[in-house]
Formats: structure tokens, sequence, C-alpha cells
């Protein structure tokens, strides 16, 4: 018997319970058609605006983990080969375990913490530089217990999408709850 009989879990569970997170549960464009003349094109192009705003982009997620994309396929027809997005930590907590094909350039404008990259513990601090090398199974963790940490993401993902290279997979979902004795967090407005 093939397809979703009326006893067997639903395979979309995960998703639709995490639906606060956008990039993880809806449908989003990766790559888009590149359609019309040349000049037509380049017009487009010349006329798209430069500066893009985080300020206009709203959180999503919690309660520990927050993001939003910034840049990407979808948000502006400028880009086509690259994404980035700002992620926010709220102190002492970790955000989802999971892989991809595509590396990633991670830069910390503020906190510390560390990443496992495949089992590796890699400490990190504002003002450093992290590279998530390309099918690394990783997670962020927010080891400050008192302040909140920001990271801003760059990755190339859509032209790995782009070329069928599309594996990418949550290993373990963020907890649903902040650690005991820890206050609602909101990440930051002026990001």
């Amino acid at each position: 018997m093939t397809g979703m009989g009326h006893n067997q879990p639903d395979p979309y569970e995960m998703e639709k319970k995490n639906q606060k997170w956008d990039r993880w549960a809806k449908k989003r464009t990766f790559v888009r058609a590149l359609e019309g003349t040349y000049s037509h094109l380049y017009k487009a192009l010349a006329e798209e605006k430069r500066v893009y705003s985080s300020s206009d982009v709203a959180w999503k997620g919690g309660p520990q983990m927050f993001g939003k994309s910034v840049i990407s396929p979808q948000a502006t027809s400028i880009i086509q080969s690259i994404e980035s997005h700002i992620e926010a930590y709220a102190p002492r907590t970790a955000g989802q375990k999971h892989g991809h094909l595509n590396s990633a350039v991670f830069y910390v404008l503020k906190g510390r913490g560390h990443d496992v990259h495949d089992g590796r513990h890699i400490p990190w601090k504002a003002g450093d530089v992290m590279i998530v090398e390309n099918g690394c199974v990783h997670q962020h963790f927010n080891d400050d217990p008192e302040e909140e940490a920001i990271l801003l993401v760059f990755k190339a993902k859509p032209l790995f999408l782009f070329m069928h290279l599309l594996f990418q997979k949550i290993v373990e979902w963020p907890p649903e709850e902040l650690p005991a004795g820890q206050t609602e967090y909101t990440p930051p407005d002026d990001l």
C-alpha cells in the first residue's frame, strides 16, 4: 500500500507545528525565471534599489530564536545567487540542529557562544566570522546567561538549489520554551 493511510503519521507534522518559521513551512521562491529581453532585464536591474533595511522586515519565530530574511530571490529581483538573513538568540539558548549542502558565512554582530559542526565544538564572539562548510550538520548556541546573540548569515543557497543540490534537513527543532527561570525574550527593534 502506498500513500498515507489513516493509521500513518503525518510526514509534515513538524513543518505544520513550526508554521511560525516561514523559511521552514511555506512555499518560497528560491530562483526566479529570467524572462524578457536583455534591455528589459538590464533596465529593471539598474532601477532596483541597492539598500534594503532589515528594520522593514519582521522577526519570525521564537521563543528562543528569531530570524528575518532580508535579501533573497523572493524578496528582491536584483539578487539571484545569494541570500542573507539575521538570527537573534535569547540568552542561554540554541537554534535548530540542521544540515544543508550549501556552505554559509556568519558574522557575529553581538554576543558570545559556540557552534557544534559535525560534533566539533567551535567557540565564537562578537566580531568573529564563522564558516559552515558544505554538508555540515551544525547548531548555534548562545552561551551568555544575560545577553542576546545576533548573527548575520550569508549563503549561496539559491545557487545550490538551482543546481539541484536540494538536500536540507532539520535534525532537531528549536525548543518550544525558554530555559527555566528565563523571562520572555524579544529581539531588537533596531535591526
